[in-house]
Formats: C-alpha cells, structure tokens, sequence
C-alpha cells in the first residue's frame, strides 16, 4: 500500500502555519482543527506550495516548558529545524514511510509532490490502514 491510497481516503485540507506566527496562534489552530500538527511555511510566499517543517503540539509543550508563559509568544521558526524536513511522496509504501518515523521520532510527514505539498500522512493513517488492510484479509480468509 502507498502514501497515495491513504491521501485518496483522507479529506484532502492541510492546515498550514508561517515560520513568523507565534506557538499562541499554532496551539489555536491546531485546537480549532482538531489536529496535533501544522505543516510550516517559509515567511515569504515562493513559488509553488512549499513545507519548510512541521509544527507539533510536542513543540508548544516544549515551549512553555522552557520559557514559561512568554512560551506562547514566541515564533514558530525559533522552535522547529527547517534544514532537515523529513517528507515523503505519495508513491513511498506505508512501510517506508513507518520506517521513516520510527527513525526520527515524528509521528506525522508532509508529502510532497512535484514540489508542492499535497497532504499529511501520521502515524495514526498507517495504523489505520494497516489494521483495514489486516481485517479485509481475516474476511476474505474466513469466506
């Protein structure tokens, strides 16, 4: 199975976040959208519909862990580490791109298409799918 199937079954709406807003407006976001992560775009608009990081709520916890209150007001390009996006592409496998997580410790990846971004897989999406994919076949086995 591949990051596209997944992408085709999910609603296809990425919230995104600028490097220059600050953890307050993230944490806002992502509890307006239900949502644990924010992709993170460069503060100057560029050609095409770039990721430069991901923005978690791990990052608004941490925050405030090291700053206190005043957590909140900082930007979120002070807390995220733009020269190692780790991304995908709709035609990795969903084993490729668990590996991938498992190495580095995230639990959510933009991916990127032709340079631009065309969604968000999490952990959660590889779980489901690999749970799908598992019951489908106990069903089919028991027919």
């Amino acid at each position: 199975m591949q990051v596209g199937d997944v992408l085709r079954t999910k609603n296809a709406r990425v919230v995104t976040i600028r490097m220059n807003e600050t953890v307050g407006i993230a944490a806002r976001l992502m509890r307006a959208n239900n949502i644990s992560a924010l992709v993170v775009k460069d503060d100057v608009p560029s050609e095409g519909n770039t990721a430069v990081g991901m923005f978690t709520e791990r990052d608004v916890v941490r925050a405030i862990a090291e700053h206190g209150a005043a957590g909140v007001n900082l930007k979120v390009g002070q807390l995220i580490s733009v020269q190692r996006l780790v991304a995908c592409s709709a035609s990795d496998t969903l084993e490729h791109v668990r590996h991938l997580m498992n190495v580095h410790h995230i639990r959510h990846l933009p991916v990127i298409e032709n340079f631009s971004l065309a969604g968000v897989i999490s952990m959660r999406d590889i779980s489901t799918a690999f749970d799908e994919a598992a019951g489908a076949a106990v069903a089919q086995t028991a027919a």
